[in-house]
């Protein structure tokens, strides 16, 4: 694609970057077929040749409008187009960009700033997201149908194993994920401690990975949560744990990201790269361990598992936990469309309800149209989501594999 940047945009870092991108894509289109909102609304500019050009044309000192901050907007980044793409375009990466300059050129209307900056306030601080969870449920007649699953905090049933290994990894625990399902870290410790892992889960730290902010486009809000988190985890990196396991698949790609969105703080560059190296979702660290030592189903069980766009496009990682699923005797349904987003997407069922509501119907028929007796995933954000609406249970893998491994 040929490129024609303003001065400024040229000779910046984000404009050098966004050159090589755009010389990248060869206007097929292939990423349009498998994206979720251009199926959805049929319009070019909400697929992802359709950003693209917006960008572009962003870059080259075009009109800046709403309609553009609206298309950029809808766009779930589940990274579908990036798995399509014959030519290797990084998509996620321009939009990025694309969504910076938006940002700082296109001011938003009174009620959006304010639903942003309560999300930015809210989600990525423990403190915070308690007092929301605590008013919800005191005005739960209020709450729309498909967000007030997410008001349901479990106490934990289970508790962490206390044998020690020799092999040590450092499991995250979580924002959202240690509030509203705690028992994912502790089934996944339970599984790990029979395949001779200790998970050390860290004390003082269950802030946000720093996605929220990120996607927001709240970037130094970002930055400094990461610096924060590697802080808190670096005594455990010093410590020699052998990895940095994410359960929640939607973080994972974030905190693989670190190398790159730190490269340039002398600081935290070499500590953000080693971070990044070390960082493994719960699924790779598995898949390199003796699964054997797991117990196989005595009993088939019928499971559709969703496999989070954050795990199949964002890592790379698709039919990883299906490998291992199948391996210990799950009976796994097919399913339609298997690449498409639920519809969660982070903060996307607030801030784009209608289109999420419709992502998650298509999802819900698909997965049970195999009438499987329980819906597997691998991302907290996605389970909530499904929950809200499915007919079946809900449950991380990992609790999957726990419940026949105890």
């Amino acid at each position: 694609m040929r490129t024609v940047f303003t001065k400024d945009y040229a000779e910046s870092e984000d404009g050098k970057i966004a050159n090589d991108i755009l010389r990248r894509c060869v206007h097929c289109g292939f990423c349009n077929a498998t994206c979720p909102t251009y199926q959805l609304l049929g319009d070019e500019l909400d697929g992802p040749r359709g950003r693209i050009y917006l960008i572009k044309q962003m870059l080259e000192g075009n009109e800046i409008s709403e309609q553009s901050q609206t298309h950029l907007d809808r766009c779930l980044l589940c990274r579908a187009c990036e798995t399509t793409c014959p030519s290797g375009v990084e998509y996620s990466r321009l939009l990025e960009i694309g969504r910076g300059i938006v940002e700082e050129k296109v001011p938003r209307g009174h009620w959006e700033t304010i639903k942003r900056n309560a999300l930015n306030s809210v989600l990525p601080r423990l403190q915070h997201y308690r007092w929301l969870l605590a008013i919800g449920r005191l005005f739960r007649f209020m709450i729309p149908a498909n967000l007030e699953s997410g008001l349901a905090v479990k106490a934990p049933r289970l508790s962490f194993p206390t044998r020690n290994h020799q092999r040590k990894m450092l499991l995250l625990k979580g924002c959202v994920q240690s509030q509203l399902a705690p028992d994912i870290n502790r089934a996944t410790a339970q599984v790990f401690d029979k395949l001779g892992i200790m998970l050390v889960e860290e004390e003082q730290n269950n802030a946000c990975c720093g996605a929220i902010s990120q996607h927001l486009g709240k970037t130094e809000a970002a930055l400094q949560v990461m610096r924060n988190n590697i802080d808190a985890w670096w005594p455990a990196v010093e410590n020699g744990v052998e990895a940095i396991v994410v359960t929640a698949s939607g973080c994972a790609p974030h905190v693989k990201d670190y190398g790159h969105l730190l490269r340039h703080d002398n600081h935290y560059a070499d500590k953000a790269r080693r971070i990044s190296e070390l960082t493994q979702d719960v699924s790779e660290a598995v898949a390199v361990s003796n699964i054997a030592a797991l117990n196989k189903l005595q009993q088939s069980m019928k499971v559709a598992f969703h496999a989070p766009c954050s795990l199949q496009h964002g890592q790379k990682l698709a039919g990883v936990v299906e490998a291992q699923l199948t391996a210990l005797g799950y009976e796994l349904c097919a399913i339609k469309d298997a690449h498409l987003c639920c519809g969660a997407a982070g903060t996307y069922t607030i801030l784009q309800p209608e289109i999420s509501e419709k992502l998650l119907i298509n999802k819900l028929v698909a997965l049970e149209k195999g009438k499987p007796q329980v819906i597997a995933t691998a991302n907290i954000g996605c389970m909530v989501h499904l929950q809200g609406d499915a007919s079946v249970p809900v449950k991380h893998w990992m609790e999957l594999l726990a419940e026949h491994n105890l």
